[in-house]
Formats: structure tokens, C-alpha cells, sequence
């Protein structure tokens, strides 16, 4: 048996052949080899050749025990009869004692195996089990051959085992030093080089043990040979067979061509021809409109050259997209137009630049045209077309030109107004200066009214702008909803049937023999197309996604939040717009201003002022929906400095009314009793004029109000007038309601406290040259002063309309001045029972208790009485006059009293008691007969009463 190294062989032992694995052969280590038994010894003598007889011999000791036969025996070590004791303790020292005698408990997951469960196999392999007894008996009837019996002798088993240990190995290699010393043992031989007897007999033998091992394995392979026998004659009686049936199959397979090939050329050929003649038609037909797309492309040059020409932006722009789209998809890497795709991004860009200029030429000639035109857009296909085209390229700045182009315009706007006024030539800042009111004001309205031609032009504008912008983004919306609708299409398109077309050209792309299978592929590759597998996509699907991923990349509409931001920037524009038309105003305003011009209009004059600059606000807050300030700041300014001439004209007229007023009751004009009525009314407004030649009232005495009678001086009159004059400049001018309100304030008070020097003060006596402050001038100005508190509700009323409710504080300023004025009122009744309680002490400190009676002290008392009842009751009303004179008899009463004490006079029902008695009767009667004071209960008994 030749054994092969590295090739896995039967073990030595056992007739069935075991084979072993190969192990590792890093792993591979190789065990020491034994020299073959010197056949050719070089005579050794002494203790040499003993030790070299006496050494183990592969050959000659195979069968007899040595060192490498010995093998460790864990039983056998454990029972070793030469021990004196057994160590009993060898597992259960560290185990325990319980080891050695527990049983172990089967295992629950393993069954518990029977003969039954070995009945399936055994009846499975018992054909084969008689199979195997049968060659078995038949090989042991060759192994009784003696064919080997000669060679088995004892020299013969040496070289057997020698064979075995060496090139039977499984590891036998050649190129390892001492397999290869060990099967030729060059040792043997003199290695001078020189060749002896020796040598030759060594080499001799080593031929011979050679010859013995080929011998041995051609013994071998015999014996194997002659062991299966009856399998090599039933191995070549197959061949024979296979042979017969492979003729048959030949013959079979001829005709079977030959049939094949009958069928191709009566029935394939003409069906094929015709399907290669309609891919050849179809073919045809493509290059047909490929080059009809060529030559279209070709045109698109001069197209686009002629839409510019008629400014026709936008299809310029959508032909050079589809042009470059249809480049990229359809026309890719024809020579002819490798430079078509740059000349149309130049063109493209030479479009953007076009309409840039474009753009704000139309601004400047849309802004700049005379506002006397109609409110229509000017051009308005125009400008959509080019807006449109500006949103397709992105160009998204041209509302900063359309700014620029306004604020340029709106400058301009006040010199067209000069040039349509005729008296302005040169400088006309200057001019406006040396203007009249009336014509400055016909310019400022005519500057007004052109501004507000020009935002309603902007607006109208800018909606149209905004329109496209809108589209725009509605086009984006419905795009995308488009895409989302191809992209469910496309989704649904692997349950669509093969069509006509695919399924008859689909075998001439197919590498298989059928016909059925090229359909079979078609169809699966169909039903793949949905999936993820790249082989499964057909061209036209192939095609329909790179279309559509084009068209994605090459969008060059901006985004919806792109959208969104123009269209809030257009509102902002129209905000911008109304800011600059405002700041302009304030140029004109303030030209006018700079020397103080403003400051000295009339106050009808300020008003007419004010009510046209709040119109121009409220009519350019309607348009563009923008408050704004700058012309309200300077308005505000202007009236500032308006209020405080106007405060300060009325505030030096009153103070010269005061200084020239004598304190005598004048006559109301009817005039001034319509004005009170009007307020009475609730109209806190200056009456309108009325035409000359109306009928002429009489003055009144008094003044009416709510049924009492108030008599008045002149200067109370003009200053209800004036202060319905503050009232009208808040009505007509509502952001100066605050400072008017304080300077009112201002005016009420200084009333107040100059009239209080002059009548109080008897500061009239030096100004006006009163020879004295009688009681009727005290009265008259108690008077006035109880009219202006009447007012002051209603006026602080009025304010509070006008004000925010954040500067009702500033209201307060009413309170105090209403307190102001009460003190005023009673420091003067309390003069006038100054004036009466000094004369009752002067008249009664001389009353003596005699006759005749009524005594002169108290005649003299009655008249003073009945002088001041004639000067009060005109003037001040019956339940004040009563009060009055109530005060002044209780001082009468006190003064009196005081005096019968000190003439010890008593109510004793005396002579002096019925004197006094009768003068208090006369005095009582007198008093009682004055109007308003009948029914005065004056109480004469105190003075009678002692104190406790």
C-alpha cells in the first residue's frame, strides 16, 4: 500500500480502516525517527559494538515490549496492590466525603434510549448487514492463500514494521532532514569521497532493502487487488453499459436536432424577421424624432433671440431651461452641441441682466409719469412678465430697485408741484418762507393730495407684484402635489401588464435558448421594477426617474419661505413707501417753519393746518395700513410751539381785561347767551359767524344758565369764550390735548389769582382807580367766580374724551383749581361779614338803653341792613343771600348780646328789658321786610340767654 502524505489513510489496526484526521500543520511536530538497522556496519569493536547491538531495533524488536509501549492508567494507578495504604481520600479530600459514594442521578433532558428506539435503523441497514457478511466471507477465502506465506518469515516482519514506522507515517515528507537520513542513511557511507568495499557493500544492501519495500507494497497492492476483484469486473461491466446507453442518447439528441433545426426554418424564421423588421421600424422612427429634436434645438437660439426682442422674458427663459433639459436627457454627448449648453447659460445670464435693466427702467418711468394719469398699471403684462421671470431666477433683490426708484420719485414730487405753482421760480424753500399763509397752504394740499396719487399708484403696483408672487407660490404647491401623484403612479406602476411593444422585442435582449423564458423575464423584471433590485428596471421606468430627478435639481423657483419673505417685503415696501412720503411733508412743513411762521398763525389758520396734515395721515394709514409718525412728530412740534403763542395771546388779553376791568355788572350780549345755551346743549364749540344783516338782539342783564341768573362782568364773558377757544383747538388738534389742558389750567388759575389782588387785594384801586371795593364789587366777583366753577365739570368733561386713559392723571389739575375757587368764594363772603361785623361793633358799642325808641343805634343798623340787602339780592341768589344774612345776624346777635352785658342790662321784665325789646322788634320787622328774607328765622331770643 503506497501511503501518501498529507492524504488521510487507515490506521494499522482493525480491518475496517479507520481513518484519522489531518491535525494542524502549524501545529505538526515530528517525532524523532529511528536510522533503519545498519545493514552495513563499519565493524565496530569493543564497548561500541555492544551498545550498538544491545540498542532497540525498529525491525528486529517490533514485536517485543520497550519504553514506548508504556501508558498511564488512572484506574490502575488508583488500585496499585505495591501501595501500603489506598488513599481513600483522593477525590473526597476536597470534594468530600459524599463523593464517592453518591450516586448520580440521571439527567432529566436525556431519555432513556431502549432497543425499540435502535428497531427503525436496524430494519434500514439489514439488507446492507447481509450485503456485508457475504464479501466478507469472501474475502476470508483469498486471505488463505499462501501467496505471502514466504515472505512472512521474521527477517521479512522487520522490514514490514521498518516500512510501517516510516513511510507509512502521517507525516511522512521527504524534505524533512531526518525522514530523509532515516530512508537514506548517507551515514553509512565514507564521506571522503572516496569509494571503498565498504561503501559498495552498504549501498548494495541499501538497494536491496529497497527492492524489498517496492516488493512488499507490489505484494500488497495484489492482494488488494485480487480483494475486489468481482468490484473492478462489475465496475468495467457498467462501462459497457454506459457506453451502449450514451450511443442511444447521441442518436436520440441527432434527431432531435435535426428537428429542432426544421421547426427554426419553417416556423421561426419568418416570424423573427418580421419582429426584427418592426425593432428596425421602431428604431427608425426614434432617430426620426431625435433628429426632429435636433433640428428644434438647433431653432432655439434664434427663438429665444426673437422673444427677447419682444421682451418676452419669461418664454426666453423656459425655452432655454427645456432646451437644457432636453441637452442633458435626450441630446447627451452629440458633437454638434458641446457648445450649445454654455452659449444658452450665457444667454441666461445676458437675460437676467436684461431684465434687471428692464425692471428698473419700467419703476422709473411708472414712478416718474405725471400722477394725473389713471390709476391702471401702466404695462401691467408687462410687469407680471417680468417680476415672473425675476422670481425664476432667483433674483429676489428687485424690490430694493423698485425702492430706490421710489424714494428718487417721491423727491421729485414736490418740485412737480413747484413747477405747477407759477409763483415759485427758484430756491423754492426760500420762496415758500416769503409766501402767505393761504398760498403755502394751497401748496402743502397740493403736495398732499400728489403724495397720495403716488401711494395709491405704489400700492396699485405693488398688489400686481404681489399677484404673481401669490401664483408663484400656488404653482409650487400644485408641482409638488403633481410629483406626489407620478410618485404613487410610479409606485403602482409593477402591477401594469407588459405591454404589446416589450413583450415581443423582450427575447432579443434575453442571453437564454427560449422564447418562454425571455417572456418570463420580461414579466419578473415588471414585477420587480416597484423593488430594490437594479436588474429588475426596465428603460422606459429607467428614464422616467431621471426625468424626474432633473426636473427637481434644475428648479429654479425659489422655496414657499423664500415666496413668503417677498411678499411680506412688498407689504414692507408699501410701508417704506408711506415713510418717505411722510418724511418729505416734514421737509416742506418745517421749510415753512424755520423763521417761526408756524408759530404766528391764527389759531383758525393752525387748524386749517392741522386738519389737513391728520387727513393726509388718515388717508395714508387707509392705504398702506402704516401709522406713521414723522409728520405727526412734526406736526406735534409745531403745535407745541402754537400752544404756548396761543396760551400766552389769551393769557396777556385776560390779564389786560383784568387790568382794566372796574367790576361792574355788564350786559349780556345775546350772542354769549347762545354760547352758554350751546354748551348747556353739550356743544363745547365755538358757534359759527353769523351773516351780516341779521336781527339784532337786546343785551340781557343777566346771564341764564340752567335757571339761575348770573350777573357778570365783561371779562367773565370773553373768558368763556376763551376757554371754549382751548376746547375748539382740542377738538380740531387731539394730540395737543395734554399741554392745552395744562395751559387752560395755567389761565383758570390766573384768573383766579389776579382777580383775587384786585377785588380782595383792592389792587383795582391802583389800577383801575376805584375810589373804593364796595360790597357789590365783592359780590359781582364771588359772582364770576361761582360761573367759572359751574364750568369747570364740563369742561374737565370734555378734556377727559380727549385723553387717554393713561393721562386722566393730568385731570387732577381741575380739582385743584375747583378747590382754589371755592376758598376764593368764601374769602370773599367771609369779607363781606368782615365788612357788616366791624360795622355792628363800631354802631353797637355806643347803644345806650333809652329813650325815644326805636333808638338811633338801631335805625342806624336797619339801614346798613337794608344798603347791603340792595346790593347783594341783584347779584347773588336768594338761598345765598339767605345764608349771608343769617351770618350776619348771628353777628349782630353776638355784638349786641356783648353789649346789654356790659350795660347790665337783663330779661327781667324791666323798664331797659322793654326798651331793648322794642328795638329788637324794629330791628326783626325791618329785616323780615326785605325780599328773600320774610321767612328768615332770626331768632332774637339768644341774646337773652347767659352761658353756663
Amino acid at each position: 500500500i503506497i501511503v501518501i502524505p498529507g492524504v488521510p489513510h487507515p490506521s494499522s489496526g482493525g480491518s475496517e480502516g479507520i481513518f484519522r484526521k489531518d491535525r494542524d500543520p502549524s501545529s505538526r511536530h515530528y517525532r524523532p525517527v529511528h536510522s533503519l538497522p545498519d545493514v552495513c556496519p563499519k565493524e565496530p569493536t569493543g564497548e561500541a559494538a555492544r551498545v550498538l547491538c544491545e540498542g532497540p531495533s525498529v525491525v528486529a524488536d517490533q514485536h517485543r515490549w520497550t519504553v514506548y509501549n508504556s501508558k498511564v492508567n488512572l484506574p490502575a494507578a488508583l488500585n496499585d496492590p505495591r501501595l501500603a495504604k489506598r488513599e481513600s481520600d483522593f477525590f473526597t479530600k476536597t470534594w468530600g466525603l459524599d463523593f464517592a459514594e453518591t450516586e448520580v442521578m440521571p439527567s432529566f433532558y436525556l431519555p432513556n434510549i431502549t432497543k425499540e428506539h435502535f428497531g427503525p435503523y436496524l430494519q434500514e441497514t439489514a439488507q446492507r448487514e447481509k450485503i456485508h457478511e457475504r464479501c466478507k466471507s469472501i474475502c476470508s477465502n483469498k486471505d488463505e492463500m499462501d501467496a505471502v506465506s514466504s515472505i512472512t518469515n521474521n527477517h521479512g516482519m522487520r522490514y514490514e514494521t521498518a516500512l510501517h514506522l516510516i513511510f507509512m507515517k502521517p507525516d511522512f515528507a521527504l524534505d524533512d532532514p531526518t525522514t530523509f537520513n532515516a530512508v537514506l542513511p548517507w551515514s553509512h557511507f565514507n564521506s571522503a569521497g572516496g569509494k571503498s568495499s565498504r561503501d559498495m557493500a552498504s549501498s548494495r544492501l541499501l538497494q536491496e532493502k529497497l527492492s524489498h519495500y517496492l516488493d512488499v507494497v507490489e505484494v500488497s497492492i495484489a492482494r488488494q487487488i485480487s480483494l475486489r476483484s468481482e468490484a473492478f469486473f462489475h465496475a468495467m461491466s457498467s462501462q459497457h453499459e454506459l457506453q451502449d446507453r450514451l450511443t442511444e442518447t447521441a442518436r436520440a439528441v441527432a434527431v432531435l436536432r435535426g428537428r429542432a433545426a426544421a421547426i427554426e426554418r419553417i416556423m421561426c424564421e419568418g416570424p423573427l424577421r418580421a419582429l426584427r423588421q418592426a425593432l428596425t421600424r421602431s428604431n427608425c422612427a426614434r432617430l426620426h424624432n431625435k433628429l426632429k429634436l435636433m433640428a428644434a434645438v438647433h431653432q432655439s437660439q434664434p427663438t429665444v433671440q426673437l422673444l427677447l426682442s419682444t421682451s418676452e422674458f419669461v418664454g426666453a427663459l423656459e425655452l432655454i431651461a427645456t432646451t437644457k433639459e432636453v441637452l442633458q436627457l435626450e441630446l447627451q454627448g452629440i458633437h454638434s452641441f458641446r457648445h450649445l449648453g454654455s452659449q444658452l447659460c450665457e444667454m441666461e445670464k445676458l437675460i437676467d441682466k436684461m431684465m434687471v435693466g428692464d425692471f428698473s427702467m419700467y419703476s422709473r418711468s411708472d414712478l416718474n409719469r405725471s400722477l394725473e394719469d389713471d390709476g391702471l398699471v401702466m404695462e401691467k403684462d408687462r410687469l407680471e412678465s417680468l417680476v415672473f421671470g425675476l422670481l425664476r431666477q432667483r433674483k429676489l433683490n428687485f424690490l430694493d430697485i423698485y425702492s430706490d426708484e421710489m424714494i428718487l420719485a417721491a423727491k421729485s414730487i414736490v418740485t412737480q408741484v413747484k413747477d405747477q405753482t407759477q409763483s415759485i421760480r427758484t430756491d423754492y424753500l426760500h420762496q415758500m418762507r416769503l409766501m402767505t399763509f393761504p398760498q403755502w397752504f394751497e401748496l402743502l394740499k397740493s403736495v398732499f393730495e400728489n403724495f397720495i396719487l403716488f401711494l395709491k399708484r405704489i400700492k396699485v403696483t405693488l398688489s400686481v407684484v404681489r399677484n404673481v408672487v401669490l401664483e408663484a407660490l400656488d404653482s409650487n404647491q400644485k408641482s409638488r402635489l403633481l410629483e406626489r401623484a407620478a410618485v404613487g403612479g410610479l409606485t403602482e406602476a409593477p402591477g401594469t401588464p407588459l405591454n404589446q411593444e416589450e413583450a415581443e422585442l423582450a427575447y432579443l435582449t434575453h442571453e437564454g435558448l427560449f422564447i418562454s423564458d425571455a417572456l418570463n423575464d420580461a414579466l419578473s423584471r415588471m414585477d420587480g421594477c416597484g423593488s430594490d433590485s437594479a436588474s429588475g428596471t426596465t428603460e422606459s421606468s429607467t428614464s422616467r426617474e431621471h426625468v424626474n430627478t432633473t426636473e427637481s435639481s434644475e428648479d429654479l423657483m425659489p422655496s414657499d419661505l423664500e415666496l413668503g419673505r417677498v411678499a411680506n417685503n412688498i407689504q414692507e415696501l408699501l410701508y417704506t413707501a408711506s415713510d418717505v412720503s411722510h418724511d418729505r411733508c416734514v421737509k416742506v412743513l418745517m421749510a415753512r417753519a424755520k423763521d417761526g411762521s408756524l408759530e404766528r398763525l391764527s389759531s383758525a389758520e393752525f387748524v386749517f393746518l392741522s386738519q389737513a396734515v391728520e387727513g393726509f395721515v388718515r388717508d395714508t394709514e387707509k392705504l398702506c395700513c402704516r401709522r406713521s409718525v414723522s409728520l405727526r412728530g412734526a406736526l406735534q412740534s409745531q403745535a407745541n410751539r402754537f400752544v404756548h403763542r396761543f396760551h400766552e395771546e389769551r393769557k396777556t388779553k385776560l390779564s389786560l381785561l383784568l387790568d382794566n376791568e372796574r367790576w361792574k355788572q355788564a350786559e349780556v350780549p345775546a350772542e354769549f347767551q347762545d354760547l352758554v345755551n350751546s354748551i348747556a346743549d353739550g356743544r363745547i364749540t365755538l358757534p359759527d359767524r353769523k351773516p351780516q344783516g341779521t336781527e339784532e338782539r337786546k343785551p340781557s342783564d343777566y346771564l341764564h344758565i340752567d335757571g339761575q341768573k348770573y350777573a357778570v362782568v365783561g371779562t367773565v364773558l370773553l373768558l368763556i369764550r376763551i376757554f371754549l377757544e382751548y376746547c375748539q383747538c382740542v377738538n380740531d388738534i387731539p394730540s395737543i390735548s395734554t399741554d392745552m389742558l395744562t395751559r387752560l389750567s395755567d389761565l383758570l388759575k390766573h384768573f383766579n389769582s389776579r382777580s383775587c389782588q384786585l377785588v380782595l387785594g383792592a389792587g383795582a384801586l391802583q389800577v383801575v382807580g376805584l375810589k373804593t371795593i364796595t360790597t357789590k364789587n365783592l359780590a359781582l366777583a364771588s359772582r364770576c367766580l361761582q360761573l367759572v366753577v359751574h364750568y369747570i365739570p364740563v369742561i374737565r368733561a370734555h378734556f377727559e374724551t380727549k385723553l387717554a386713559p393713561k393721562q386722566y392723571s393730568v385731570l387732577r389739575h381741575f380739582d385743584h383749581i375747583t378747590k382754589d375757587y371755592n376758598d376764593h368764594i368764601a374769602e370773599i363772603s367771609a369779607k363781606l361779614m368782615a365788612i357788616m361785623d366791624s360795622l355792628f361793633e363800631k354802631v353797637l358799642s355806643k347803644y345806650e338803653v333809652k329813650a325815644p325808641m326805636p333808638s338811633a343805634c338801631f335805625r342806624n343798623v336797619c339801614k346798613q341792613m337794608a344798603k347791603m340787602h340792595e346790593a347783594l339780592y341783584e347779584l347773588l341768589p336768594e338761598e345765598q343771600a339767605q345764608m349771608l344774612f343769617l351770618r350776619i345776624n348771628a353777628s349782630f346777635k353776638m355784638h349786641l348780646k356783648r353789649q346789654l352785658a356790659r350795660l347790665g342790662v337783663h330779661h327781667d321784665g324791666g323798664p331797659q328789658h322793654g326798651l331793648v325789646t322794642v328795638d329788637v322788634a324794629f330791628y326783626t320787622e325791618n329785616v323780615q321786610s326785605l325780599r328773600a328774607l320774610e321767612m328768615l328765622d332770626l331768632n332774637m331770643a339768644e341774646i337773652w340767654e347767659q352761658k353756663r
